[in-house]
């Protein structure tokens, strides 16, 4: 790994209390920490340009909540890198987060970004690029934060950017969460031509296992903390009455954690000068914990490589005249549905026609209906 310690100020050294994450985690004391494969390396990035704001030197309160949650996850290193404090400009700052980011994924290692606006995900999205892999973003997000690529980034339209980004290395993004009254109904029929999956806040409160797959199916997860309604994270940026629920969130993250897909993930939106009561802080170090919790739980059975230990089910369908082929994984139970390339074979996208998906699919390909997921990434494999 080349050496990223050069973008990070340490933190300042706190005691920490025995059984708990402070006494577990590798932190930045003005010693870098020595990076391992296969762990979780946190790192706080307070740039709010792309808010509109000030950026602040203000503490952040999420450290010391979070180090004094109770520590389950000893089978990974989890480190926190400290803080990259922001440029000159704001595409400095990216290119110090894009940096880091591509490092420690080269080494097996998850970077946990606590933001700082939305508006970072692009430079989060950048170290894919480098690494020249196409990916699937999953926003968990009240809006589709999507505008004129020709405007100034933010963090209420960082997606423009990427969705215009010459190259793309975009394959698909999923929205988790929206709320259709903040929604442009054009930017939503836009997304649906372009077999984006989208999900309202009203499915998640039905029924939030929908999102497993979703995540299990993510590269890139954005996590707006204005998804979470104002009551349970005061002071956000957006303020909204309406969103998920604290423990709602918290599910979520988890189950971002344990996709074995998913390498990089940013919570942001976080705004610490509001934050007196420290009410968002400890929710958020909670997000992060049930995070890690999730990474401490996987099972490694993403069927990109052999497939013969899986379950093997296979339906006929009339619609489309030919076989929808199913797995089922013997480590976890879990399902994935295969979508064959159409035309001639793309390499590009070997790792995108897998997909995840439900007990529920399965039973709709049974009762002859083609499931939706099917058609989508077919479509997008054209």
């Amino acid at each position: 790994m080349k050496d990223i310690s050069i973008y990070f100020q340490p933190l300042d050294k706190f005691d920490t209390v025995p059984g708990s994450m402070g006494e577990f985690v590798d932190y930045n004391f003005g010693s870098f920490p020595d990076i391992e494969a296969k762990g979780v390396a946190i790192f706080h990035v307070p740039e709010y340009r792309g808010l509109e704001l000030s950026n602040t030197s203000e503490k952040i309160q999420f450290r010391r909540f979070f180090a004094d949650l109770k520590c389950h996850h000893k089978n990974i290193p989890v480190y926190d890198l400290g803080d990259i404090l922001p440029g000159a400009t704001r595409k400095d700052t990216f290119y110090a987060v894009a940096n880091v980011v591509e490092e420690l994924m080269k080494a097996n290692v998850v970077p946990v970004i606590v933001g700082g606006g939305q508006d970072v995900t692009y430079a989060q999205y950048l170290a894919y690029e480098r690494m020249e892999q196409v990916i699937n973003i999953t926003a968990i997000d009240p809006k589709f934060d999507l505008g004129v690529p020709e405007d100034d980034l933010t963090t209420d339209d960082y997606l423009s950017s990427i969705i215009a980004h010459k190259p793309c290395y975009l394959f698909n993004y999923s929205n988790i969460g929206y709320q259709t009254y903040l929604i442009d109904a054009q930017q939503r029929d836009l997304f649906q031509q372009m077999y984006f999956d989208l999900h309202r806040l009203g499915e998640v409160n039905q029924d939030i296992t929908i999102t497993e797959p979703i995540l299990r199916n993510t590269d890139l997860l954005s996590f707006d903390l204005t998804s979470i309604r104002e009551s349970d994270f005061p002071k956000n940026y957006h303020q909204l009455p309406n969103g998920l629920y604290g423990e709602q969130a918290c599910q979520i993250s988890r189950y971002a954690g344990i996709s074995d897909k998913l390498t990089s993930v940013g919570f942001y939106n976080y705004l610490p000068q509001n934050d007196a009561s420290g009410v968002s802080a400890n929710l958020l170090a909670q997000l992060v914990w049930f995070f890690i919790e999730g990474v401490n739980l996987r099972k490694g059975d993403f069927p990109i490589g052999t497939k013969k230990t899986y379950l093997k089910y296979i339906v006929t369908n009339d619609e489309i005249d030919q076989d929808i082929n199913f797995y089922k994984s013997d480590k976890s139970g879990r399902w994935w549905m295969e979508v064959p390339y159409p035309g001639n074979e793309n390499a590009r996208y070997t790792r995108h026609h897998m997909i995840p998906c439900n007990y529920s699919d399965y039973e709709m390909a049974m009762n002859g209906d083609l499931p939706d997921l099917w058609w989508q990434t077919y479509q997008k494999l054209v």
